[in-house]
């Protein structure tokens, strides 16, 4: 079994783990069932794929997209990794490669859909082949209690039972009710070793806005920061398309993506994504959940998410390269009685429909926050020691006020009405405004007529929308959306309990919020970064993968600030693996320092080690000692991969050298060699 850091290093680029992928890491490599929860950017494919190389045989890896598998297999294969895919997007060519390299031996990772499992035959080809591991991307959709439901995961259970190997499961967002629904149905109950690693992404800034000529908040939002990868998701096909012609009307690279597309066309918008520097894709939440790209700046939603599950997953795109990024949340009460509705039309049993209406209350309750959004947000998922600093509402706290008397009067007017009508009506009835249907049903002579006139109607209805969130008031679709009173608004209604209120969500919030991310690079450096993406444009298109797949922003964020003279130092770079040093070093030296490194290839491989520092030394010796101590001998000298021999010892002594080198050579060199490796050790 090979060992962790050198693959760390040589193929991922990484000096050290990330927090809580090391012990990870171990439980799966030593074949326990594991169950790791970690956020979203956290390093989860890396707990699977640097065991798969550490163990014998075949990993295979069930995962919920093609883009997202496709990704996956292609990073793999630019590591050096034999890595494959069988989907139903492949090529023959691809298919025979997948298959070839199984019969060979020399395929590592076999990725698959969920959907696979149900052809009979693939569980004989797995064992067939050699299976030793299973590992289960985005896990949560296994769960009838999670936002991405998928029900051929549920087959996942019986092929562990079938191979009787290990299965490591991970996902980014699992409370409770998912978790023990994924140890259920993949681990047949048995409590797998568990791993839950929080939830938080400091990186990344939190924002709500109530709508108030939501396009123009949107289009405010993605010009601020013109030239970023974004992510605009929408609640209806027609918007996605809309929002999207407004975006290149305004100068924006922006494109549409939703499932009515046809799947070339879809194809085609993915590769954009991927390949394209500063492009927004505004999309159904059919996009993304396959998109491996590191470096998107901002995510955006037009219309409220479903469940604070699915917000945690959508916002978790942005920033997995663990820079800065921003997110902006529209909200308004039309999307919540559209959330309401959804629920309670559906056909799930009364304490499925009870349960979502508690997820849909908590991302209201994020929405509606009066103090941290972030402290709001993990508490949801049980963390509670939470330190901040990037919301909006940490930025400028929110302008509360008691909205209890306000609250009283909309109760009062929902009561007098029989709960009959919605906010339209019952707003109309608080300002006094004797429209046909107010006068047509006598309302113009309750006593909560008029009484409203402190506030006008935008003001009214953030109240309302403020009491859906608070789950006091929620709509009625057997009275066609009327809205009604739950138990937690009787209190308040009886002058037994206060509620405070936002008066700042009802202000305009089309206004352009400055940028919380800041400039990636220094101004001396920015040039240099620069001319480090258009060579990484040029390599990527020449190449037809995504430009990430190169090099991520983060790891010419550090080139370009840290400038590498030589391919020692480029290997110290972050994201800078063996392969990849081989690949690109020169390249990319060449643009920092205005010429390629000329190394000999043996050298070359040492790079960045301890090793290539030694081997430098040797050469130096010999070249002193070429024609002996006195300089009258006859020219002697090792070739180059004996000197990278002598070089990788750990110990050595003169019988060893005289094996590696001959008896001449170690006569010449020997005595001095061993005086650096020992300096070395």
């Amino acid at each position: 079994m090979q060992a962790a850091a050198p693959l760390l290093k040589d193929v991922f680029g990484f000096d050290a783990f990330r927090p809580g992928q090391e012990e990870i890491v171990e439980a799966v490599v030593a074949g326990q069932n594991v169950l790791a929860i970690m956020p979203t950017g956290g390093g989860k494919s890396l707990c699977f794929q640097l065991p798969a190389l550490m163990r014998e045989g075949v990993t295979v890896v069930i995962s919920p997209l093609i883009a997202l598998m496709r990704d996956q297999v292609r990073a793999m294969q630019e590591a050096g990794v034999g890595a494959g895919a069988l989907t139903s997007g492949n090529t023959d060519e691809e298919t025979d490669a997948v298959w070839e390299g199984l019969e060979a031996g020399t395929l590592k990772l076999l990725y698959m859909a969920p959907e696979r499992l149900a052809a009979g035959a693939v569980t004989g080809m797995l064992k067939r082949v050699g299976v030793s591991l299973i590992a289960v991307d985005e896990a949560h959709c296994v769960s009838q209690w999670g936002h991405d439901f998928r029900p051929d995961y549920l087959r996942i259970g019986e092929l562990r039972r079938a191979l009787d190997v290990p299965l490591a499961a991970f996902t980014a967002t699992a409370d409770t009710e998912t978790r023990a629904e994924i140890i259920q149905k993949l681990f047949d109950g048995a409590a797998p070793q568990s791993f839950l690693h929080g939830f938080d992404r400091p990186n990344i800034h939190l924002a709500f806005s109530a709508k108030n000529k939501p396009r123009d908040q949107i289009l405010n939002f993605a010009a601020a920061r013109k030239g970023q990868s974004g992510i605009v998701y929408c609640g209806t096909r027609a918007k996605t398309e809309g929002i999207a012609r407004a975006l290149n009307d305004a100068g924006q690279k922006a494109i549409h993506y939703h499932g009515g597309m046809e799947a070339e066309d879809r194809r085609i918008a993915e590769r954009r994504f991927q390949q394209e520097d500063g492009l927004i894709v505004v999309a159904t939440v059919a996009f993304g959940m396959g998109v491996d790209k590191p470096d998107i700046r901002w995510v955006a939603h037009a219309d409220l998410p479903k469940s604070i599950e699915a917000y945690y997953q959508e916002i978790g795109r942005a920033g997995r390269d663990g820079a800065p990024a921003e997110t902006l949340t529209l909200f308004g009460a039309d999307d919540i009685r559209l959330r309401r509705a959804q629920i309670d039309e559906g056909l799930a049993p009364p304490e499925r429909r009870a349960t979502d209406h508690a997820r849909l209350n908590a991302l209201l309750g994020l929405a509606e926050a009066l103090t941290c959004r972030r402290k709001t947000l993990l508490g949801y998922f049980d963390e509670l020691e939470v330190t901040c600093g990037r919301c909006d509402l940490c930025d400028t706290p929110a302008d509360v006020f008691d909205g209890t008397t306000a609250v009283r009067k909309a109760l009062s007017a929902m009561l007098r009405t029989d709960e009959w009508f919605g906010a339209g009506h019952l707003i109309d009835i608080l300002l006094g405004i004797e429209t046909d249907k107010v006068r047509a049903r006598g309302h113009t002579g309750l006593s909560t007529y008029g009484v409203g006139t402190e506030y006008d109607r935008n003001q009214w209805q953030a109240v309302f929308r403020q009491m859906m969130g608070h789950d006091l008031i929620r709509p009625d679709p057997t009275r066609h959306g009327a809205l009604r009173m739950t138990d937690a608004a009787l209190p308040i209604l009886k002058g037994e309990a206060q509620i405070s209120l936002r008066r700042d969500s009802i202000k305009a919030a089309s206004a352009t919020r400055r940028p919380a991310v800041k400039q990636m690079v220094s101004e001396e450096d920015a040039p240099l970064l620069s001319a480090l993406k258009a060579k990484r444009r040029a390599l990527a298109e020449a190449a037809k993968v995504p430009a990430y797949i190169i090099f991520t922003d983060r790891t010419l964020i550090e080139m370009a600030e840290t400038r590498p003279r030589d391919l020692d130092a480029m290997a110290g770079v972050g994201g800078v693996g063996a392969k990849k040093l081989a690949t690109y070093g020169d390249t990319f030296l060449e643009v920092i320092n205005g010429a390629a490194q000329d190394m000999h290839p043996t050298r070359r491989k040492l790079a960045g080690r301890d090793a290539g520092q030694v081997y430098d030394q040797l050469l130096q010796i010999q070249a002193d000692l070429t024609r002996g101590a006195a300089g009258t001998d006859k020219p002697l000298s090792c070739s180059a991969s004996q000197l990278a021999k002598v070089a990788q010892l750990r110990e050595a002594d003169e019988n060893m050298l005289q094996r590696l080198l001959g008896e001449r050579r170690s006569d010449r060199f020997g005595a001095a060699f061993l005086d650096v490796l020992r300096d070395a050790g």
